[in-house]
């Protein structure tokens, strides 16, 4: 037997049992005669003495080295109290052992297990030895606290009767937003299956089919770029449709669930009850995002009709002029209001400009250009009371409102305005169905190709398709998008329109969706869905900034997984049974 008890779980009324313990040796220390060693394994530490006196084979612990694995026999002893650690959840005993085994050796570690100040190791070699990062606490912990919310989630799926169905991972691939993963079919030569960007459409069709509550933890491919918020290649989100619900029931319905995770599972609060329902184009004048962090109460102003009464031209010739009020302009210097500047031009604005407000009166920056009486106008439009600095964004509505925002978060961020232990949910709704690309002024789908347009057919026939809004929403949190959903259009006839404002014509969208068209037409109940991912939903719940620190095996920002390798090149016999051949990209063979 390797164990009858796991080290951290055992306490002082195990005192005097006889328990077998087997892990990693985390810490060794010699006393002159004692040895003490810190056991670990994944439940925790616990302290071992070995005194020669008691244990046989004494010669063994005096070559025990760091991550060596070993099993260990003994009594349960309480700690003196001066000698009690706290920090520890075994900290009231200690085991004497009577017997040793080294089940393995360990060669010098690459990086220390005990965790190290951030940037003091390579993320590369961490990710080359994975497996050994992932003993570190706090990794560790961050593992086993996903694999704690996804059980929770199936067991609140489950209790609501949604049923578990898994759907192909070899599928069609599809215009769905990303990049498709494509594997080639040996029966089939010259045939290509894609990895699912999604269940989307499978999911749909088990509406169709009568499985009117589905989910699954479903594993989705894209060929994206990597972000700390997006890991590339691969993740996992919570997948699931319904049939019979509205937007609002749908909700409703799922709603308790994030909450329940945020108050049961993680140690965090919700800011509001019920979620808010924040309109897309309030959310992105307000807030300058569509996934806006609710936590600080930062907003936007619309200030256009006062800077187009200006003689300013920068303002006066701007479509639209944002406002944002800050207060404490003092604590702005020149250089951090230069980084700010810079935060807003990497989002599409020409410049930043700024203004201070101390004493009862506006100085600095753009100020000159305004006369006392213009300068008043704003100070009571503005709601300036207090010393502030005011920044402002002078372009088109969607610049005006995204670069002022990055300016808001970064204003968060810097003087850490967001409660930590809370969390600020949130549904955006009514997204636009349609957006326009300013540079083919090309109309496509902004949102799902599949959601069902406000309005329904009438809308598509007579409203300027960059003012139809979709029965489409996000669920959001902190800064992050944990999901898209919408309510499903399940008419074939408002499908083909549609997609036909999209420039799609009947033939295309046959060819891609045919499948779907066709299903519809035996009788489809109305349907919608969400698909929350897992691994943002984890980062969120534990306030974690990057998506690698909850993901058991991640790529790294090329894509790429240091530890095994991939991608990689295959054998010319593997490509030949596939009837493929490698060609470089100037032309050249492999």
């Amino acid at each position: 037997m390797y164990r009858t008890h796991k080290c951290g779980e055992l306490s002082k009324k195990d005192a005097g049992k006889e328990v077998t313990l087997s892990g990693w040796v985390h810490k060794r220390r010699d006393l002159g005669g004692l040895i003490f060693v810190d056991l670990r394994d994944r439940y925790g530490l616990t302290q071992i003495v070995f005194n020669p006196d008691e244990v046989v084979g004494f010669d063994l612990a005096e070559k025990l080295k760091y991550e060596f694995v070993i099993k260990v026999t003994g009594l349960v002893e309480k700690r003196d109290k001066k000698n009690i650690n706290k920090d520890l959840s075994t900290g009231e005993i200690e085991i004497h052992a009577t017997g040793l085994e080294i089940l393995s050796t360990a060669k010098a570690m690459p990086f220390e297990i005990f965790e190290t100040k951030k940037g003091d190791e390579d993320e590369e070699l961490r990710l080359k030895y994975r497996y050994l990062e992932l003993r570190r606490e706090k990794l560790r912990n961050n593992i086993l606290f996903r694999a704690k919310v996804v059980k929770y989630i199936r067991d609140y799926m489950e209790a609501r009767d949604f049923i578990d169905i898994a759907t192909p991972v070899l599928t069609v691939s599809s215009p769905e937003g990303a990049r498709d993963f494509l594997v080639p079919s040996r029966v089939h030569p010259g045939k290509f299956y894609a990895l699912p960007q999604a269940p989307q459409q499978y999911k749909q069709l088990l509406m169709v089919a009568g499985f009117d509550r589905y989910y699954q933890i479903a594993a989705c491919m894209r060929d994206e770029d990597a972000r700390a918020d997006r890991s590339p290649g691969e993740f996992y989100q919570l997948d699931l449709e319904t049939s019979f619900l509205t937007q609002e029931e749908f909700f409703e319905e799922i709603e308790p669930l994030f909450i329940e995770l945020t108050e049961k599972v993680s140690d965090k609060k919700v800011m509001q009850k019920p979620f808010p329902r924040i309109p897309f184009k309030t959310a992105m004048e307000e807030y300058g995002s569509d996934r806006p962090d609710l936590r600080f109460d930062l907003k936007l102003q619309d200030i256009s009709d006062w800077a187009g009464g200006t003689d300013f031209k920068v303002f006066s010739s701007s479509e639209f002029v944002r406002a944002l009020v800050i207060p404490g302009g003092e604590k702005f210097t020149r250089k951090e209001i230069d980084e700010f500047e810079d935060r807003a031009k990497r989002h599409g604005a020409k410049g930043l400009a700024w203004m201070k407000y101390e004493g009862g009166k506006f100085d600095g920056g753009v100020s000159k250009f305004f006369d006392e009486e213009k300068l008043s106008e704003l100070s009571k439009l503005a709601g300036v009371t207090k010393d502030c600095i005011l920044f402002f964004v002078a372009d088109k509505w969607e610049t005006s409102c995204l670069a002022l925002g990055a300016v808001r978060t970064l204003v968060g961020e810097k003087f850490e305005l967001s409660d930590p232990n809370t969390i600020g949910w949130a549904w955006i709704v009514d997204f636009p169905m349609y957006e326009k690309d300013e540079e083919s002024g090309k109309i496509d789908f902004s949102h799902n190709p599949f959601s069902l347009p406000q309005g329904g057919m009438e809308a598509l026939e007579n409203e300027n398709p960059l003012d139809i809004l979709g029965y489409q929403y996000d669920i959001i949190a902190n800064g992050l998008e944990l999901s898209s959903g919408a309510v499903r259009n399940k008419d074939p006839k408002i499908m083909y329109k549609a997609f036909e404002i999209a420039g799609y014509t009947k033939e295309q969208v046959d060819e891609k969706f045919g499948h779907m068209i066709d299903a519809f037409e035996y009788g489809a109940p109305p349907h919608c869905g969400i698909a929350p991912g897992i691994e943002r939903l984890v980062m969120v719940l534990l306030g974690e900034k990057n998506i690698r620190t909850v993901v058991p095996f991640p790529k790294n920002q090329k894509a790429e997984e240091p530890m095994m390798g991939s991608p990689a090149y295959v054998d010319d016999s593997q490509l030949k049974e596939l009837g493929i051949s490698i060609i470089k990209k100037d032309g050249g063979n492999k």
